[in-house]
């Protein structure tokens, strides 16, 4: 959820103070308390809006990555490029924004099994942003398997960058082209009568799932700063 436009300047404060200590302590308690007296931001204000301390920092981190992705990716002229070049791209971009360090110790802390899943919703939100940036107006099924095949083929590229990132470009394109031929292998069990037959069933039920809608086009919702 977006934060607040009062709060996303001490926030952005507390984020860039941080990262000089990530190399050294990772995203834990020393580097939260490092980042609260560099920023010069309020220690029961950072609490607020860090309420678990690293773990929400890196959250943060990871978010304003995402955040200028989808800036630069809006004011990028991509329509030249096939739309698997696009996604590419945008994989690209996204990589070429983050700290390895930064991301070897955010990696390590969403490793932890209590944190598994915060590391989990980051990655989607990384391909929701992806997606998003590049005009992807899905409502239906779509929106949740585009979303979750390219976490999957970005949590891996995010591994080969951190381990061996010389071939990144052609590491990027297989995963593309796999997952290209995989949509490609549905299409043709769409066309075949006998595998309409089997998936009826399956594809109807399928067919009843939309995307969620934003919150603030909910009703009741209240924007987080009126909320009580």
């Amino acid at each position: 959820m977006p934060e607040p436009m009062e709060n996303a300047e001490p926030l952005s404060r507390l984020v860039s103070a941080a990262l000089p200590h990530v190399v050294f302590d990772g995203w834990g308690p020393a580097t939260f308390a490092a980042a609260v007296t560099d920023s010069g931001v309020d220690p029961g204000l950072a609490r607020s809006l860090l309420p678990r301390g690293g773990l929400d920092l890196a959250l943060a981190w990871h978010r304003a990555g995402d955040a200028e992705m989808a800036r630069q990716l809006a004011a990028a002229d991509l329509g030249a490029l096939r739309f698997r070049d696009r996604i590419a791209h945008a994989i690209r971009l996204r990589l070429s924004l983050s700290d390895r360090e930064a991301v070897r110790r955010s990696s390590a802390l969403f490793a932890l099994p209590q944190n598994a899943g915060e590391g989990a919703r980051a990655l989607w939100h990384t391909a929701d942003a992806i997606w998003t940036a590049l005009g992807d107006r899905a409502r239906d099924v779509n929106w949740y398997t585009k979303r979750a095949t390219l976490s999957v083929v970005h949590g891996a590229a995010v591994l080969y960058w951190l381990g061996d990132p010389a071939d990144l470009d052609a590491f990027i394109d297989r995963r593309i082209d796999e997952v290209m031929a995989f949509e490609a292998t549905k299409a043709r069990l769409k066309e075949n009568p006998f595998a309409r037959a089997v998936m009826v069933g399956p594809l109807k039920l399928l067919e009843r799932i939309s995307a969620p809608q934003p919150a603030e086009d909910l009703p009741g919702y209240l924007p987080p700063g009126k909320r009580i």
